[in-house]
């Protein structure tokens, strides 16, 4: 009966070898990105074998481009989006018009029409969105600045190829194409002509913008909050799903708005509200499985033999792809005063293309504007670039890590030991009232342009993150007068650190030279304040290897994290539940019978535990 289950057969191979094939080239330092496309190869019409259901597979991407644009959503809001406006937009329009002239170049070479070749490099010009915002995650970039001009760029650029998909028939006759049997389209039918297809498009856009802004801001949140309080998690975690789902494809169906852009409305409005980190939590775990088969659908299109056929055509489409749009947007980041660092991270983030790019060169190939080697040539370069993008952000990681270095030696002279405080027993470090910014906007040069200035501290505590416990845990230590330095990545959070007079060292310390601008290797304790238990275990071994004799403390939710981290070298590892368990247990045991209900002593759940009580009954190595 397997035939009759298209639905299950596909979901089953994809996820299957997907695992199967991101095992193994992860063994040998490879992203699983690249085993997600060969198991998206191996199941594809052009090769031998099982030939899973290209359609569904199509269509379960799409579920993973919404809801990977939901969650970027959730850690947005509208002043974020608009404090990246001035980068974002002419860089994406000047960088689309780069890609385009290029791949018309291309396309002159190999004896196309410039119709088709317009078509060509507008598919060359935009970035996938999944692919982007992958890379983004696993370096925990969504929030940093560079995070935030990434994200805006890829909007811009969807709006850019909405209009384009909008347009397209239009302009097929034009281009050297065949009109669309029903015409130019209803808004042509009514005698508004192209002006009036341009016109309408950018009335529905911004109709769908202040629907979002003036109704979805009101009735989203109050649905969660109606949700929640029923006190069930599952209807909770459906009201999330239909609220995202529905409203993306309302914004595709209803508006002619992408199905990505809408999600990511849904998201931004959602955040506003209280329980977005909760709805983040619930969609995870299916945001990464269709994620997953976004690659694996990609891989399907591919037909290997293509590198055989045309190796000089697909070697120019993947220069144009990973070099030439790198190169543009190196140049635009740079023209407008941003660090080499973070010209780097946008351009090599962009240096791919992906599903707009496959549905341009579908349409195009249906009008009869593009010749059936520009499709393959495009399926070719979206494969390749997709495969290279892991390879080229470790390129840019180690040549960051050689600027950073550098900055470290240039930087170390500056600081002095007076300036943060010393050893146990000092006042707690605090940067001079005047050089303590009270704001930093988000994507400011300034954040990532210091953002390894290295420590003077010596026999002080490394505190890695600054969120909801990190943060308590600094106002204790503060408090008390220990010396600490904070590890921070998120924009917002080391503008709170700083404002509050603390030193921060800006970056992920899972990399060495983060932890080495923290003075790692003379630091007395490291707590790890973040519940990543796989994140934790990295942190865990370079400083173990940086300073073997550093305690560390670290937090989790399980009891299987917890022997994952003490397995890995942690000195002291806390459960957060089972405090909180014994903190209750200990309140009702403690209060007095002969009072009644709610006269008895009242735990304050915003206070901190002192140190005995965290760590009683925790595991400790000996």
């Amino acid at each position: 009966m397997l035939h009759d289950m298209p639905l299950i057969e596909t979901i089953v191979a994809g996820l299957g070898l997907a695992f199967v094939f991101g095992t193994l080239v992860n063994r040998f330092g490879i992203s699983p990105i690249v085993g997600y496309l060969l198991a998206g190869i191996s199941v594809g019409p052009f090769t031998p074998g099982f030939v899973a259901d290209q359609g569904l597979a199509t269509e379960l991407a799409e579920l993973g481009v919404i809801l990977l644009m939901f969650g970027v959503g959730l850690h947005f809001s509208l002043a974020d989006l608009m404090s990246v406006r001035a980068i974002a937009l002419p860089g994406a329009v000047v960088q689309i018009a780069c890609a385009t002239l290029l791949g018309m170049g291309l396309a002159w070479l190999l004896g196309w029409s410039v119709g088709a070749g317009l078509v060509f490099g507008l598919a060359l010009s935009v970035a996938s969105t999944v692919v982007l915002l992958r890379a983004m995650q696993e370096r925990r970039l969504i929030e940093t600045g560079k995070g935030r001009i990434a994200v805006g760029w890829l909007i811009v650029e969807d709006l850019a190829m909405v209009l384009t998909l909008v347009l397209l028939p239009a302009f097929a006759t034009a281009l050297g194409g065949t009109a669309p049997s029903s015409g130019s389209g209803v808004f042509t039918d009514l005698g508004l002509g192209v002006s009036g297809v341009i016109l309408m498009t950018v009335f529905k856009l911004c109709l769908f913008v202040v629907l979002m802004l003036l109704v979805g801001r009101r009735i989203i949140p109050w649905a969660l909050q109606m949700t929640a309080s029923s006190g069930s998690r599952e209807l909770f975690r459906l009201a999330v799903l239909a609220i995202t789902l529905g409203v993306a494809f309302g914004a595709a169906s209803l508006f002619g708005v992408s199905l990505a852009l809408g999600a990511f409305f849904a998201g931004m409005i959602m955040a506003e509200s209280d329980l977005s980190h909760r709805a983040a939590e619930d969609t995870l775990p299916l945001r990464d499985a269709f994620a997953v088969l976004f690659f694996v659908s990609v891989g399907m299109l591919f037909d290997p033999r293509s590198l055989i056929e045309d190796p000089l055509p697909i070697l120019a489409t993947v220069l144009i792809i990973v070099f030439g749009k790198s190169l543009a947007a190196f140049v635009i980041v740079r023209a407008f005063g941003h660090p080499v660092s973070t010209a780097l991270t946008i351009s090599v983030s962009l240096a791919q293309i992906g599903e707009f790019s496959f549905i341009l060169a579908e349409l195009g190939g249906r009008l009869n504007i593009l010749p059936p080697q520009a499709r393959d040539l495009i399926l070719a370069g979206a494969i390749l670039s997709i495969m290279l993008n892991p390879i080229l952000f470790s390129s840019i990681d180690r040549l960051r890590q050689r600027l950073e270095r550098g900055a470290l030696v240039e930087a170390a002279p500056s600081v002095s030991p007076a300036t943060f405080g010393g050893g146990r027993g000092h006042e707690p470090q605090t940067q001079p009232a005047g050089t303590v910014p009270t704001h930093i906007p988000a994507g400011s040069v300034a954040i990532e342009s210091e953002n390894l200035r290295p420590t003077a501290l010596v026999d002080h505590l490394v505190l890695v993150g600054y969120g909801r416990v990190g943060s308590r845990i600094a106002q204790r230590l503060a408090d008390a007068g220990r010396s600490f330095v904070v590890i921070e990545d998120a924009d917002k959070r080391v503008a709170r650190i700083r404002t509050a007079g603390l030193e921060a060292v800006v970056g992920n310390a899972v990399k060495p030279e983060v932890l080495g601008a923290a003075n790692i290797a003379k630091a007395r304790d490291i707590v790890l304040a973040f519940p990543n238990s796989f994140e934790a275990v990295a942190i865990i071994n370079a400083a173990r290897a940086a300073n073997p004799s550093v305690r560390i403390t670290a937090r989790v939710h399980s009891g299987e994290q917890r022997e994952r981290l003490i397995h890995a070298g942690a000195d002291t590892v806390i459960n957060g539940d089972e405090v909180t368990a014994r903190a209750i247990a200990e309140h009702l045991l403690d209060a007095r019978s002969d009072l009644p209900p709610g006269d008895g002593p009242i735990l304050q759940a915003e206070e901190p535990m002192n140190g005995a009580a965290l760590t009683a009954g925790s595991d400790r190595l000996p």
